[in-house]
């Protein structure tokens, strides 16, 4: 029998101008706004049991900042903890979210998130109706692509540049398809959630925008009568909007950035058009699913730390230093691998002293046979694809950066081989492998 009721609500949250944004190694500030941030809410209660899923245009927000906003959610809306799930679309033109930070405007912005949160949650609770779920798998082809290349040198490099004739490979392979939730509400507009990996750093600058999660949610909403739509970014810690070999219009609305990365406000478009699609293709004939049962479950998992040698630091501060004191020229890379530099020597300088382990926490929730795994940092794509295989389930929807930012998540071949995500990893080798392990006992025991 089908006891599910899902609700919805949607709340603004567009930071102040000159709030510095998040999502580079170099400062940025708000010098006005290309579109609107949102957070939006999906509020599902089946018997006792009540949740609500939190989407919020953000690059990541970190586990000190989420915390408290979850706790509060909770507190105004009487759900268990565990019961909120905060979700960060991982937008790169958006601003700091810094709890206890020093800079004014930025404490401001995050008392705005955390009552913000707290509403689009009660209003969603609110809106609660009668609902049956539907499920579908889509395509989105040619718009996500590996960032990691192994060069005719034999070095491994991530976002090598456009026509890089140096390219020989791509590392690994993406995961082309979009997972779709549909929920069909008594006397209400229908709600989609929609699941697909890829970076949201597609448009650059001091403009702020949802980027391509933003036009996704707008084209199905004026493309659908009576839907709203809420986005959850899927496993994309190694994989981008840049085809490094563009032929015909493939180039049409971008521009080389400072760090050798092809970006484009209209690019960012076309991808909100294309999952759009790949949700139109299968939006009505999803398969309909009684929903009896909803169960959520959060474990606290140990990862070592990915900490520096000794004779490590040295290099490691002086790198710091020059980049501090703004003088990148001085230091002999340039593109992407001064980027890769810098934050591994960032690294290294905040682990010098440990810690030796993080605690991390892995979020699932299932809704009847459908489940979501919620990993709280950038895994790659490889951890995605195994946790859609785990056993027992009609569908997996691995979320990333959920009740938590936590860093890169690599599998084990990318810090033998190098590039940019494994050598700015807080995390040993062999973070990947063990969320796999653990994501899957999880989702096993979300089961019983």
């Amino acid at each position: 029998m089908n006891t599910l009721q899902a609700g919805f609500a949607r709340v603004n949250v567009t930071p102040m101008m000159g709030i510095g944004i998040t999502g580079y190694y170099k400062p940025r500030f708000v010098k006005g706004v290309r579109d609107e941030l949102e957070l939006s809410a999906l509020a599902l209660t089946c018997g006792q049991t009540r949740l609500v899923l939190l989407s919020m245009d953000h690059c990541g927000i970190h586990t000190p900042e989420a915390d408290p906003i979850r706790a509060y959610v909770a507190e105004k809306t009487g759900l268990p903890v565990e019961a909120v799930y905060l979700h960060a679309t991982h937008t790169h033109t958006g601003p700091c979210l810094v709890r206890d930070s020093a800079d004014p405007l930025e404490r401001e912005y995050y008392e705005l998130v955390l009552r913000r949160a707290a509403d689009a949650a009660c209003y969603a609770l609110a809106d609660c109706k009668p609902a049956r779920m539907g499920y579908g798998v889509g395509s989105a082809p040619n718009i996500a692509f590996i960032r990691r290349f192994r060069m005719k040198d034999g070095s491994v490099k991530t976002n090598p540049g456009v026509n890089n004739p140096d390219i020989v490979a791509p590392i690994g392979e993406v995961d082309e398809r979009v997972n779709v939730l549909r929920f069909d509400r008594e006397g209400a507009d229908s709600l989609v959630l929609v699941n697909f990996g890829d970076h949201p750093d597609t448009i650059g600058g001091e403009l702020v925008s949802a980027d391509w999660p933003g036009f996704l949610r707008r084209r199905l909403e004026k493309s659908l009568d009576n839907v709203r739509c809420i986005f959850f970014n899927g496993a994309q810690g190694d994989v981008n909007h840049v085809n490094v070999h563009p032929t015909a219009g493939d180039f049409n609305d971008m521009f080389v950035d400072f760090d050798d990365v092809s970006r484009g406000y209209g690019h960012a478009r076309h991808m909100g058009n294309v999952v759009a699609g790949a949700v139109l293709q299968v939006f009505d004939k999803v398969t309909y699913l009684d929903v009896d049962t909803l169960k959520v479950l959060q474990k606290t998992i140990q990862i070592s730390s990915n900490m520096p040698s000794p004779e490590q630091l040295p290099e490691a501060r002086r790198i710091e230093e020059l980049h501090q004191a703004g003088r990148d020229c001085d230091i002999p890379y340039e593109g992407m691998m001064l980027t890769t530099v810098v934050a591994e020597a960032e690294r290294m300088l905040k682990l010098a002293d440990g810690p030796e382990h993080f605690d991390m926490k892995l979020s699932g929730i299932a809704i009847g046979p459908i489940a979501m795994i919620g990993i709280p940092g950038e895994p790659f794509t490889g951890i995605g694809r195994a946790l859609k295989q785990a056993p027992g389930w009609t569908l997996v929807l691995p979320t990333c950066l959920t009740n938590g930012s936590d860093g890169y998540f690599p599998m084990q071949d990318a810090y033998d081989e190098g590039g940019y995500e494994a050598r700015s990893s807080p995390f040993k080798a062999g973070v990947a492998e063990r969320i796999i392990s653990e994501g899957t006992k999880l989702l096993a025991e979300l089961q019983r």
